[in-house]
């Protein structure tokens, strides 16, 4: 497939913040990439953009496969599925948050694949690097020539220059320079290897299905393949898959973990299960902390379709106000829906929600949304709302404001974007103009994700630097920018 770029997104996911990517691998299965097909469409909520299969037989070597578009339309093929052969195959869906983001070109879509002196090796990367434009300006000075824009390409090359004997101690070697977010699904002629970052801020998750394994980003993709759920891949760990079993180790120096906290609020899919916990129990939850911190007298609680459902339904649980469908979604419309007229393009929301007039006329109404990044969503589904007849509306919100970027694998605004950085909340309510504006507070999310005592300030146990602007780790290239951060309290 030649080089192109992806159609632009629809003007309601623009507002949203966007998916990171998402990996699946199996070993020891017939038709390994069949398996990793229906793991990456199970995982297709994390990246939409592009897809890609490496898959490896005895026989034939390792074969590829990259797509732009869907799982479902480039990887259900008898014809494509054939050109993947073997027992041992891993898989990419992707959402660019590096590199060229929106302009994707075939050479930027994963696994990436590399010859060795000791056999060939592919990769595939869920997460974000924060010293890649170092890394790659070092590299490339040394003599590497970079094929794609993306900064997973940059472990391929320090694992090419390692003196390490084989693969999986290359590897480890080349991520030993590594800085950020990386969950890591990669393959050798005989293994199959996971890893994450120190901090876990990404998640990993091994399977058994029949007599094989898999590593997923989250176990909502084993479910699919009729996969037993196992355990997480731990912070800082990683496994070496073989047809003797599961090899695990410890490279990196422990650190306090810190996952991503928004995992449990919008990212995973609410049929996932995150350190124990069920992802949809945890929006629930979210909904009834949310009700308790920002009660409101009103009519009816209705979700911003369908992220802001499991809230919604918490919220109207320990509320006792009416839980209702006022606003119902178009299932058909796909997020790079073409927009051939002006007069279609100002429909925007309309083209995706539509209001259920007949419930919403004269009520008043609690919507319950993910979030708030930029606002421009809200504003239409609130002037939808009033449009239909509303006396009155209100926003609940089941995440703290979104006041800082992300730069550990999800797309975020550049900071003077998001409207929580430049706005108060009740700023915001007065630019949003709805009737009342309210977030879940950080210590009512952590409350909600399980952490009695909310957040503890000396020792968070979650990444929630899009919140707070606690870092982690120093986002090294975006400093470099002059990005400035958060100056301490």
């Amino acid at each position: 497939m030649t080089e192109c770029m992806m159609p632009p997104a629809h003007p309601f996911d623009d507002d949203k913040l966007k998916e990171e990517c998402g990996v699946f691998g199996v070993i020891g299965t017939q038709d390994a990439s069949n398996f990793v097909a229906l793991g990456l469409h199970a995982l297709q909520h994390r990246g939409q953009e592009a897809g890609g299969i490496v898959s490896y037989d005895a026989e034939l070597g390792f074969q590829s496969a990259r797509r732009f578009g869907y799982v479902r339309d480039n990887f259900t093929s008898q014809k494509i599925m054939e050109t993947l052969p073997g027992s041992l195959a891993i898989g990419h869906v992707r959402y660019s948050t590096s590199g060229n983001k929106g302009q994707t070109a075939i050479r930027d879509v994963q696994p990436f694949f590399g010859e060795f002196a000791m056999g060939g090796a592919a990769i595939a990367h869920n997460g974000n690097i924060t010293n890649a434009i170092a890394l790659r300006r070092e590299l490339i000075e040394r003599g590497s020539i970079f094929q794609s824009s993306s900064d997973s390409e940059c472990i391929i090359h320090l694992m090419a220059r390692s003196l390490q004997r084989n693969i999986p101690e290359r590897m480890e070697d080349a991520l030993r320079r590594v800085e950020g977010a990386f969950s890591i699904v990669a393959m050798t002629r005989t293994k199959l290897i996971g890893v994450r970052d120190p901090l876990g801020v990404r998640p990993l998750v091994l399977g058994k299905v029949g007599d094989g394994w898999a590593l997923s980003s989250e176990t909502c993709a084993l479910d699919i393949i009729g996969a037993e759920f196992v355990r997480e891949i731990e912070p800082g760990e990683m496994v070496v898959i073989t047809d003797k079993g599961v090899e695990s180790h410890f490279p990196f120096r422990r650190v306090a973990p810190r996952f991503c906290i928004f995992e449990h609020v919008y990212f995973s899919r609410p049929d996932s299960i995150l350190g124990g916990r069920s992802v949809y129990e945890t929006r629930e939850a979210i909904g009834r902390e949310l009700a308790k911190e920002a009660p409101v007298d009103a009519d009816l609680v209705c979700p911003v379709p369908d992220s802001g459902t499991p809230a919604a339904i918490g919220f109207s649980l320990q509320s006792g106000i009416p839980y209702a469908m006022g606003i119902i979604r178009n299932q058909y419309m796909g997020r790079t829906f073409i927009e051939p007229t002006e007069q279609i393009r100002n429909m925007g929301v309309r083209l995706k929600l539509n209001v259920n007039r007949a419930l919403i006329r004269g009520k008043r109404v609690i919507l319950v949304d993910d979030s708030v990044v930029r606002g421009t969503t809200s504003r239409k589904i609130k002037e939808m709302i009033l449009d239909a007849g509303a006396a009155e509306v209100h926003f609940r919100i089941a995440s703290p404001p979104t006041a800082w970027p992300c730069f550990y694998g999800v797309d975020t605004p550049q900071r003077d974007k998001l409207l929580a950085a430049t706005m108060s909340e009740d700023e915001m309510r007065t630019h949003l103009g709805v009737d009342s504006l309210k977030f879940i507070s950080l210590d009512g999310l952590y409350r909600a994700v399980g952490q009695a005592g909310g957040r503890n300030n000396s020792c968070p146990q979650y990444c929630d630097a899009c919140f707070s602007g606690d870092y982690p780790v120093k986002p090294s290239d975006m400093l470099e920018k002059g990005f400035e951060m958060k100056a301490a309290e």
